[in-house]
């Protein structure tokens, strides 16, 4: 399925590996709230720096908009990823990523040492792609490694641009595992397979359900979204999140999946509530039938019920988005029992990032999964099809 140079067909002994990761980690008064993404990035480190290989780090985090943001520096991640890989990670302070340190490093490293620059997006030429900074990142290595499969839909100078100028490319554990179970799964899957997509926005998934309904079994959908379904259909939503652009387009695919055989379900009750606060009283109703001064928040009983029946007997989930609002607990069940129900499955369970994939952590039930991507803009737009430009710039192999 894929055929991109990974770690596997090089020789980094001696070598000097620019290997992009995804650090993007949250953080809260410059402490690691969430080490997830450093963790992932451990097994293709092992592997480079055992072989032999002179490692160079790099990554962005947050938005720092191409200037230098003191919140924003990668060096607490330094210190995490010292202690998570058991050896010391050197943090190279230079404030444009490849100064004066950086290019010390570059002929003073020892065999299977391993340093971090700095914040990738601290250069404004960064997020443009521009040749210069692809050339300078280039200038410090004899092989290029891209790891960060979140940022891979990202056609950046750390994730793409620099590619171009160097001799040697491949693509980590990371990428690899991820292009390869959500590409079986679209591909060649387990069947029978199904696809449960959340979130707010119909228009934020439009290509990713026209694509799944041409693939899928069974297409579940909640969340905000759901409510632009059920107004299509007829339905009083009240003051529910609707995109009444995409009502036609509702309907249409209601009828692709009618003759594409694929069962499309919808909530067939709703918590509702008068705004999205754990102070207001709320209550589960027919999801037609919302009052004009409530909106929907979650999915009700009987919709988890309806969705978990239709699980019973798939082999193969793809989850993207939560089912309700979340972040506000008492609109959070919805999204639980489905994260509870995926966990307790005999069948392959990918979790496609973002929100969803925060949610399954948070409840304990990340190593129930058999993936759960890093990458949610990522995985949405491999899902649809897209090309990846982190991931089409690698070689061939």
């Amino acid at each position: 399925m894929l055929n991109k140079k990974t770690i596997d067909d090089i020789d980094v002994k001696g070598k000097v590996v620019l290997l992009r990761c995804d650090f993007n980690v949250p953080m809260k008064d410059g402490k690691i709230t969430d080490d997830t993404r450093i963790v992932a990035a451990l097994p293709t480190i092992a592997k480079l720096s055992g072989d032999g290989g002179r490692v160079m780090i790099c990554s962005h985090l947050g938005k720092p908009k191409g200037t230098v943001n003191e919140e924003l520096t990668l060096a607490p991640v330094a210190q995490r990823l010292s202690e998570l890989l058991g050896q010391e990670v050197l943090f190279l302070k230079d404030d444009e990523v490849v100064g004066a340190h950086a290019t010390w490093f570059k002929s003073n490293m020892v065999e299977g040492q391993v340093v971090l620059l700095e914040n990738t997006r601290f250069r404004p030429e960064e997020e443009k792609n521009e040749d210069s900074f692809s050339q300078e990142l280039a200038s410090l290595c004899d092989v290029y490694v891209n790891d960060a499969f979140g940022t891979a839909h990202r056609a950046h100078c750390s994730t793409a641009g620099v590619a171009k100028y160097v001799k040697e490319s491949a693509i980590g554990y990371l990428i690899e595992k991820e292009i390869q179970f959500l590409g079986n799964a679209l591909d060649d899957p387990v069947r029978p397979l199904a696809a449960i997509l959340g979130g707010s926005k119909v228009s934020s998934k439009i290509s990713v359900i026209d694509r799944l309904l041409e693939k899928v079994d069974i297409l579940i959908i909640g969340g905000g979204m759901a409510y632009t379904f059920i107004k299509a259909k007829g339905g009083k939503i009240g003051k529910s999140l609707v995109e009444d652009d995409y009502l036609e387009y509702a309907v249409n695919m209601e009828k692709k999946a009618e003759e594409k055989g694929v069962k499309l379900l919808l909530p067939v009750d709703t918590v509702i509530a008068s705004e999205l606060s754990n102070d207001v009283p709320y209550e589960t109703v027919d999801i037609m039938n919302i009052p004009d001064d409530q909106m929907g928040v979650d999915i009700g009983e009987k919709s988890i019920k309806l969705f978990e029946d239709a699980l019973k007997d798939v082999k193969t989930v793809i989850w993207n988005g939560p089912m309700g609002v979340f972040e506000v607990p008492h609109f959070a069940e919805g999204t639980k029992q489905i994260a509870k129900t995926l966990a307790e499955m005999d069948a392959i369970t990918i979790i496609g990032g973002g929100d969803s994939a925060a949610a399954v952590n948070e409840l304990g039930y990340g190593d129930k999964m058999t993936l759960i991507s890093t990458g949610g803009g990522a995985s949405l737009e491999f899902l649809e099809g897209k090309e990846l430009p982190g991931i089409t710039a690698i070689q061939d192999k």
